[in-house]
């Protein structure tokens, strides 16, 4: 069997996997036409990665077999395309409520964080509250560096948007971000110098202390 773009074993069975979801040693070495010792030597690997998962199925003669399906994790390296999907629902609803809908939405996402990860914020110094964040930011995609400047500022880079197609769209999610921070670190002292939906290299954040907060 022929996978297009595809030259490794190892990329071949993650496929046979997506497009079959559960296969046996023996099925998969009839696909691939290599011996069923190359391809245990290639899923232990796969299992070692964390990228398969198997279970045993009993059979009606002898022993039971493993069957082999992608983990979640294997699953999500295959293309998604939840921004673009994302953005086409944000248009109908504007389309359908309105600008102020939109808008709406975009603040009920921001209480909603706020709400979440306000507790991870009690009882820290202004600097491991700007630390908290960007541990923050970073569990969810934005690749974030973070450093406090000679003048004791801090200086919050994020390298990367999860939103970026939405944000491109729609300037509502940036300004509900860097409200999101002003709340999150309890200062209005926080100024976004670049941002990557203005084409920017990267969104920038001067962050300081409101001392009469």
């Amino acid at each position: 069997m022929a996978i297009a773009n595809n030259t490794s074993t190892r990329s071949e069975l993650i496929h046979l996997l997506k497009r079959y979801r559960k296969l046996t040693v023996t099925e998969m070495a009839g696909q691939l036409g290599i011996t069923e010792m190359a391809v245990r030597r290639h899923l232990n690997t796969l299992e070692r990665d964390r990228l398969i998962e198997s279970t045993l199925v009993r059979q009606a003669m002898g022993r039971p077999l493993s069957v082999y399906q992608l983990s979640e994790a294997a699953d999500e390296q295959f293309p998604r395309n939840y921004s673009g999907l994302t953005v086409e629902f944000m248009k109908d609803i504007q389309e359908i409520a309105g600008d102020e809908t939109v808008h709406e939405l975009f603040v009920r996402r921001e209480n909603r964080l706020n709400e979440k990860y306000k507790k991870r914020m009690e009882n820290k110094s202004f600097e491991e509250k700007v630390a908290e964040l960007a541990a923050i930011q970073n569990e969810a995609g934005y690749m974030v560096e973070w450093e406090k400047t000679a003048d004791g500022q801090f200086e919050l880079k994020e390298f990367n948007c999860p939103i970026a197609k939405v944000a491109n769209e729609y300037q509502q999610a940036c300004s509900c971000e860097l409200s999101l921070f002003q709340r999150m670190l309890g200062t209005e002292k926080v100024e976004r110098t670049q941002c990557l939906a203005k084409g920017g290299t990267y969104c920038k954040y001067l962050i300081s202390e409101d001392k009469n907060a």
